[in-house]
């Protein structure tokens, strides 16, 4: 792999995983367009962390993502299977290329109404010469279904594994249940399809540091998730397995059955994920995990339909692709097994994430202006399902803050002006945000990075910026009438005593459920001894986080 980078390979298991997958690619696909730019500071992150070289059985060069997905029958629409790009039903060779690389596009999947739309959006040209493509009605995207509607991304034959068994539309065949997801990958033609395409990328990885798992707490694929961690863990001993656990939006008292076991398989997920990887982090937009509806979390700057996933994915994304900066950096890269390390110590392998998104920098600001405006105040929004993290302890934190410009990054006083913080007397963007989390959580282990690289959200990105963004906001210089192209971003993974309460409180639901109501979920492959196993279990992670002292003294 040129250039020796660390290569992550990734797995997206379940349907909401492949609508933030799709977002998360369509960034990635972005960022790789503008690196391309002569106008583009040098990259910072390394895209050969997450794609891979080839070529199609016809010679064409190839740059793909390294990714098995898993999903139902029925969830690809006009997608194939063996994706569109190598044309061919045989899987290439994967010879390795060491010649220049150059990104071939072709149009996308004709019979997709949605990318249809898209790719023939009215456009404007801006000042810099450049043609943006004018965002997608709010309308159209009500109608999006399924995440290969909007999938910008080629993909590798090698990537997409469909489960036949199970349906993605309609009442009957679906796959509901953590024990039904367990018995999937318990199948020797699904385990063995699996391990195929794991063998397939990870014995063309020169420096392979692990794997990050996109995978659905709510439904059945937590169960696929749990089985496929297990495996990982057991074939690739010392790798940084990092668990993103995914939950879609808002849920309703009225739907009895699915909040039931929405609550069993996020527990089991939880729980054995834990188990098998080096750190879980649940991802939702919704207020609580347990059986409690509340309302999805606010966003200063934004504007979403908390009941589109299409609108929930691409949030989640974002802050995926900011808070997995770490181990994606061109220079001085933590490896996923160490920030796993820094956040995971005495057995506290769940973490919690939040973030601002969009970071808010009004013109002639600069970052210590920004910052201090926070006040006291824990700045981002939780991303959980963990509650407010205002009066929580945080033992260990990795931050990452980008798409400031390098002018902004320090106070402009004049000569003789006594700085109006410790902040604005800092003579480096790296000093200032080191400082700020001192000041946020004296005493806490705090890894942080600053980058000049925004967050690309380019359609077809959802609309969320342009009616609530903050007065003068500057998002990318985008013309009047065209989409954001790129936001800046605060993310957080945090490990926080909120989870101590969260925890705890999903056990206590658990408690109350009276599990002969609920045979059908016991009869997929879950017995009652498990149940009682999993209580324990939820309850010695959950005393992991209560009260103590941060790392640091």
């Amino acid at each position: 792999m040129a250039g020796g980078a660390r290569e992550v390979l990734t797995l997206q298991l379940g349907h909401f995983a492949g609508f933030v997958g799709a977002h998360w690619w369509n960034q990635q696909d972005a960022a790789l367009g503008r690196a391309t730019d002569s106008k583009e500071p040098p990259g910072e992150l390394c895209p050969d962390v997450l794609y891979r070289t080839g070529r199609t059985l016809h010679g064409q060069e190839t740059y793909t993502p390294r990714l098995i997905l898993m999903d139902l029958k029925g969830s690809l629409s006009s997608l194939k299977e063996e994706g569109g790009l190598y044309r061919d039903k045989q899987l290439d060779a994967a010879i390795a290329w060491q010649g220049k690389l150059t990104t071939h596009k072709e149009e996308l999947y004709p019979k997709n109404p949605y990318l249809q739309d898209f790719l023939s959006a009215e456009g404007v040209l801006s000042s810099d010469g450049v043609w943006r493509v004018k965002s997608i009605p709010n309308g159209k995207e009500a109608s999006i279904r399924v995440w290969s509607d909007f999938l910008r991304v080629h993909l590798h034959p090698r990537s997409i594994c469909m489960i036949q068994k199970y349906n993605h539309d309609g009442e009957a065949g679906r796959l509901e249940a953590f024990g039904q997801g367990e018995s999937v990958l318990k199948e020797p033609k699904y385990q063995e399809e699996l391990e195929d395409r794991l063998h397939f990328y990870v014995e063309e990885c020169d420096y392979l540091q692990g794997f990050q798992i996109l995978c659905d707490l709510h439904d059945g694929f937590s169960g696929v998730g749990a089985k496929a961690a297990e495996l990982l863990q057991d074939e690739y001993s010392g790798r940084g397995i990092i668990t993103w656990g995914l939950l879609p939006g808002p849920y309703h008292r009225g739907e009895a059955q699915r909040n039931i076991y929405r609550l069993l398989n996020t527990a089991f997920g939880l729980v054995h994920l834990t188990a098998h990887s080096s750190l879980v982090c649940p991802l939702s937009l919704g207020g609580s995990l347990g059986l409690r509806p509340e309302p999805p979390v606010s966003f200063p700057y934004l504007h979403y339909d908390a009941t589109l996933p299409f609108h929930c994915s691409a949030i989640l994304a974002t802050a995926l692709d900011t808070v997995t900066v770490p181990y994606r950096l061109c220079s001085s890269p933590v490896s996923m097994v160490h920030l796993a390390d820094m956040l995971s110590f005495c057995g506290k392998k769940v973490v919690t994430a939040g973030a601002i998104i969009p970071f808010p920098l009004a013109p002639g600001q600069s970052l210590p202006d920004s910052l201090m405006q926070f006040g006291g105040a824990t700045p981002w929004t939780p991303l959980s399902a963990c509650g407010e993290p205002s009066g929580t302890r945080c033992f260990a934190q990795s931050v990452v803050l980008r798409g400031i410009d390098r002018a902004c990054h320090t106070s402009q006083l004049t000569p003789g002006t006594p700085p109006p913080s410790a902040l604005h007397a800092c003579t480096t963007g790296e000093e200032i945000l080191a400082q700020y989390l001192q000041q946020q959580q004296p005493g806490v282990m705090s890894s942080s990075h600053l980058l000049l690289t925004p967050c690309r959200v380019a359609p077809p990105y959802p609309h969320l910026f342009s009616s609530c963004s903050p007065p003068g906001m500057v998002l990318d210089g985008s013309p009047k009438g065209a989409a954001v192209e790129s936001i800046p971003v605060f993310g957080a993974l945090c490990s926080s005593s909120s989870l101590h309460q969260t925890l705890e409180a999903l056990a206590r639901d658990l408690t109350k459920l009276d599990l002969r109501r609920w045979a059908s979920f016991m009869d997929a492959g879950v017995e009652h001894d498990d149940v009682a196993e999993l209580l324990q279990e939820l309850q010695s992670l959950a005393q992991c986080y209560q009260g103590g002292d941060s790392l640091v003294d």
